[in-house]
């Protein structure tokens, strides 16, 4: 994501008492828009309790004209803030200001989840009730059918992925690899960070695009000068409550904001004088930063989240615990049974194969497959983009493939045979090939390295060339990053040990 927009600026968050909090502070008394996001500990079965939230990401989209004390106003910064480790009462407080301040815009993806969750986690920490609200709030998906060209019938409640919205509204690949990590222990590594404020700051993105498809679209621009002074204390949420034709909305330059105040009739301010100084003290921190189209787009498209008293409760349906309580014998020894590698594979030479290792990934481990590729292993994925699992087994039955997969579904199904499928259980894809080099006793040579195409798995084919033929092709080949790229699996694959 980092190559198509400006790099990402990531601040951690884990103590009050450190120059990231203030910067989060400040950010957001900033910001005209924030994306949120959350990540916990993934929980496999139901639960009497809430998963505890482990990390809380905020995309700030800064607001200003380039005075902007906190970053350059081309940045959009995300925080990371870090709730095994920072006081949550200390934060309570800012984050609640943050999900109800009218001045603030709030993007997520199916967030109410999240909410939910941080409540729970905040509530055991003894904050009060938690957080039962964010308003005005703006869903990607909402923002996603929008962008879509209008067809007529009716809509498709198909909802789709944020990796998928991002991939067609951005044109930008996210992973997802990291998605069902452990993020409750600590430290946090390099990539999870990265996944965390890519998921939180491709929100931002995606709002932009659409803004940018209102202003195009939309109605020009109103002026300006019909604003009463009365109304610029007024943030979002009020300004939707009242009529549309009877408010405008201070644009992004204070300078705008000023002349709103000047072209209120002089003898208004006749019995008390004002200069342009006292006019800067009479507008709120926000006012100067909300421009008409972001008021436009919240009057039309905003929404809010509100929370009951049945949101805050786990939902256990007494049918379905029964049925999965009823199942636990008949399903625990498949699982158990698939969770270590049953060989002999399908290409091994006794049992009539070929003896060239051969393996599919699934879509969750994709990374993988680049990583096998690269030391020179066969490594296919699935046909579709949404595989079901009878098409993921069939495809590897046909090709004589091992499924490599990271989801324990796929264990449970009685005519998939044991050599068939293999579940990885670590989460890096260094990691990961090494498991499986491992695992599968595969044997690597430095000279099988980068002799596969990572994007269609196809192998180069080995060409002689003359001297001439070498010293040109040499040229467009096998230069510093190629042979970066060769050390990277050396290393890994541990070849020089």
């Amino acid at each position: 994501m980092e190559s198509e927009h400006n790099p990402i600026t990531i601040h951690l968050v884990s103590s009050t008492n450190s120059p990231e909090f203030n910067r989060l502070t400040r950010a957001l008394t900033h910001s005209s828009v924030i994306g949120l996001d959350a990540e916990w500990k993934p929980i496999r079965t139901h639960q009497s309790t809430f998963p505890t939230v482990s990390l809380l990401q905020i995309a700030c989209q800064l607001a200003g004209a380039g005075d902007s004390p906190v970053e350059s106003p081309i940045e959009s910064p995300v925080f990371l803030i870090d709730l095994t480790l920072i006081p949550l009462q200390s934060i309570y407080h800012l984050i609640k200001d943050a999900f109800v301040s009218p001045h603030i815009l709030k993007l997520g993806f199916r967030f109410k989840q999240d909410l939910v969750y941080l409540s729970s986690t905040f509530c055991a920490h003894g904050c009060e009730t938690g957080f039962d609200r964010v308003e005005p709030f703006l869903d990607i998906t909402s923002i996603y059918n929008n962008l879509q060209p209008r067809q007529p019938g009716r809509l498709s409640k198909q909802t789709k992925s944020l990796a998928t919205i991002c991939q067609e509204v951005l044109g930008l690949s996210l992973s997802k690899e990291l998605q069902c990590s452990d993020w409750s222990q600590r430290p946090l590594t390099e990539e999870q960070m990265q996944y965390a404020a890519v998921d939180a700051h491709c929100l931002i993105h995606i709002f932009e695009v659409f803004k940018a498809k209102v202003v195009t679209e939309g109605n020009p621009v109103e002026s300006v000068t019909g604003l009463k002074l009365s109304q610029l204390d007024l943030g979002l949420k009020q300004i939707l409550d009242t009529q549309q034709n009877s408010n405008k909305m201070c644009g992004i330059k204070f300078g705008e904001a000023l002349e709103m105040v000047q072209a209120i009739p002089p003898d208004f301010f006749k019995t008390v004088p004002i200069s342009d100084e006292e006019v800067t003290a009479l507008l709120p921190d926000h006012a100067n930063r909300i421009d008409d189209v972001l008021f436009r787009i919240v009057r039309k498209y905003g929404d809010k989240i509100l929370l009951t008293e049945s949101d805050r409760k786990p939902k256990i349906s007494r049918k379905k615990a029964k049925k999965s309580s009823g199942r636990v014998a008949n399903t625990r020894s498949p699982i158990e049974g698939g969770e270590e590698w049953q060989g002999p594979p399908p290409w091994d030479v006794t049992s009539g194969g070929d003896g060239c290792p051969k393996f599919l990934c699934d879509v969750m481990i994709e990374g993988l497959a680049k990583h096998l590729r690269c030391v020179g292993i066969d490594a296919a994925v699935p046909y579709s983009k949404k595989p079901v699992s009878r098409d993921l087994i069939e495809q590897a039955c046909k090709e004589k493939r091992v499924l490599l997969t990271r989801d324990a579904k796929l264990l449970r199904h009685d005519y998939l045979l044991k050599n068939q499928i293999y579940r990885v259980k670590t989460l890096l894809k260094n990691d990961q090939l090494v498991e499986v080099i491992e695992t599968f006793q595969l044997e690597i040579s430095e000279d099988q390295l980068m002799s596969r195409c990572t994007k269609c798995n196809g192998k180069f084919i080995q060409k002689p060339l003359t001297t001439g033929e070498a010293v040109e092709a040499a040229k467009g080949f096998q230069g510093t990053q190629y042979r970066n790229a060769v050390q990277k699996f050396v290393d890994v694959c541990k070849l020089n040990e």
